[in-house]
């Protein structure tokens, strides 16, 4: 029985701020994350020793099996949500190892070398891909980047950078696209506030694309993905993982293997279909049981079928076990016939499975954390701190940084935009109604750039599994950017709160970023001539 005299106060803020420091500091994720749960579960037990234990291990047990109430009847249930993600990884690991076994990434590889011959074009294909994929972030983040990796470790780009370019759109294309599992889920949001506050006059969908287009920092982050990508622009830590990869080292070899990466001996004989095919038939299944499992949740509640309403009902975590499935045994089946690679594809498989553990130990331990923050009210502490400090013009800026810092805190955008739309909503009705809109969009904004920041977002250590990149380093070198995009558009919000229109507020955020990537291009350009004079 869970005490919660700890709960929504300041010091509901220590539990986050353990798993970060540490992780920052120490650079041993999985530790920070334990300590993170550790000095929550003592928050909300008072410090009791066994009552903390017994906490630790019921949350442990319920990211995989729910478990009932104490003293209630019944078994529980599995936790299907979480079990589908993680079979899912470790069926994306066990393809990823049939066709590195077949030679398809690395016929990939010299077919890439052949077509995309500098690394501008590689990193533009990769952010290319990210904003084609737009149906989910974590499949985005799964599939561009084992689609890419051959492809930017052919150029010696470093797996930290593709993890930026993968994450840096996934999230970003996402929260502005309406046909997408965040659009659904946003738009479902936005359309309960525009009720509660009797707004008639505009759609909930219609609401969606005006606060798209005051998104400034996906807007800012998606330009700066563009720009990095054409410039080949490597801030802050990012430039010693560049000019490692220019020696030959993707990745921080000093630390061990990242999850995902894998070193099998591939067999002769390789083809490019044989990476591409298993990654077009991921597309196709996902996206086909997205839709299918949208209409069937549409189809229960009586409710015609629609495109956007498929997407809000769909059940990713299902449509993704489902994908994953069927696209391991099209691989199976694909290169069953090759005697070289059905010798050794027992142990492929096993070698698949096992790259992927030290992902799933992370998301394990980062869900872990995330229900204890939500139960210490770490989001809501926050949310009561902002309320009637300023007037309602400055408010956008404000919930932009209050978003960050509760994103960042509890490591999940979902749940800062559960909370802070509807106090965005009730703040608006309380101050000046016609700043609703860009109080959303602020909420938006800043939700993505703390899960951008966090190193407990599920998105955050998914994308870093998709570039086989260690997840410290992903966090370190994201923070950069991510930092920029933040300051582009706390201009931007500042030109709102000082009277000016939206396009304004827009102009001067893309003006501020303009000018702060010439800036940081200048600094590296006299960078690399010192470098090469010294050389």
């Amino acid at each position: 029985m869970e005490l919660t005299s700890q709960a929504n106060s300041f010091l509901s803020l220590l539990a986050p701020l353990v798993a970060i420091g540490m992780a920052i500091l120490t650079r041993r994720v999985l530790l920070s994350l334990t300590m993170g749960s550790l000095v929550g579960a003592l928050l909300l037990n008072d410090f009791h020793p066994l009552a903390t234990l017994e906490s630790l291990a019921r949350r442990l047990i319920g990211v995989f099996w729910t478990l009932p109430e104490s003293g209630a009847a019944g078994l529980g249930s599995a936790n299907i949500w979480n079990l589908s993600i993680l079979a899912f990884l470790l069926l994306l690991g066990a393809m990823v190892a049939m066709v590195t076994l077949s030679g398809g990434t690395r016929a990939f590889g010299e077919w890439a070398r052949e077509h995309v011959r500098t690394r501008r074009g590689a990193q533009l294909t990769t952010v290319l891909l990210g904003a084609v994929i737009f149906i989910d972030d974590y499949f985005n983040s799964l599939a561009v980047g084992n689609i890419s990796r051959p492809l930017t470790d052919r150029q010696s780009i470093s797996r930290a950078k593709l993890a930026y370019l993968i994450d840096s759109t996934a999230a970003p294309v996402c929260v502005i696209t309406p046909i997408s599992s965040w659009g659904a889920y946003i738009i479902s949001l936005v359309g309960g506030v525009l009720t509660a506050h009797a707004i008639t006059d505009i759609t909930a969908l219609q609401a969606f694309l005006e606060i798209s287009a005051l998104n400034f920092y996906a807007i800012s982050a998606l330009l700066l993905v563009l720009l990095s990508a054409w410039l080949d622009l490597d801030i802050g830590a990012m430039r010693r993982h560049d000019d490692m990869a220019r020696q030959g080292q993707v990745f921080d070899a000093s630390r061990g293997k990242p999850p995902g990466n894998l070193t099998i001996e591939e067999a002769q004989g390789g083809r490019t279909r044989d990476l591409l095919m298993p990654i077009l038939i991921l597309v196709a299944a996902t996206v086909a049981m997205i839709f299918y499992t949208g209409a069937a949740a549409l189809k229960t509640d009586g409710v015609a079928f629609s495109l956007l309403g498929a997407f809000e009902q769909t059940d990713v975590a299902h449509s993704l076990l489902v994908g994953g499935t069927v696209a391991l045994l099209a691989t199976l089946a694909m290169l069953w016939p090759r005697p070289a690679v059905r010798r050794r594809s027992g142990l492929a498989l096993l070698h698949g499975i096992h790259s992927m553990l030290p992902a799933v130990y992370t998301l394990v331990l980062a869900w872990l954390l995330t229900g204890i923050i939500s139960d210490l009210g770490t989001g809501a502490y926050l949310a009561s701190l902002v309320e009637g400090i300023l007037a309602a013009q400055w408010l956008p800026m404000l919930l932009f940084v209050l978003a960050g810092i509760m994103a960042f805190a509890t490591g999940t955008s979902w749940g800062t935009f559960g909370i802070m739309l509807p106090i965005a909503g009730d703040m608006a009705a309380a101050t000046d109604i016609a700043m609703l809109l860009p109080m959303m969009g602020a909420v938006l904004a800043g939700a993505v750039f703390g899960d951008h920041c966090s190193p407990i977002s599920d998105t955050t250590i998914l994308s870093s599994t998709g570039a086989a990149c260690h997840h410290i380093d992903h966090v370190l070198t994201q923070l950069p950017y991510a930092g920029l995009g933040a300051l582009s558009t706390l201009a931007g919000y500042l030109t709102l709160g000082l009277g000016g229109p939206h396009f304004l507020a827009l102009g001067v955020t893309l003006a501020t970023l303009a000018l702060a990537v010439t800036w940081q291009h200048q600094h590296q350009r006299r960078l690399n001539h010192r470098q090469r004079q010294a050389s």
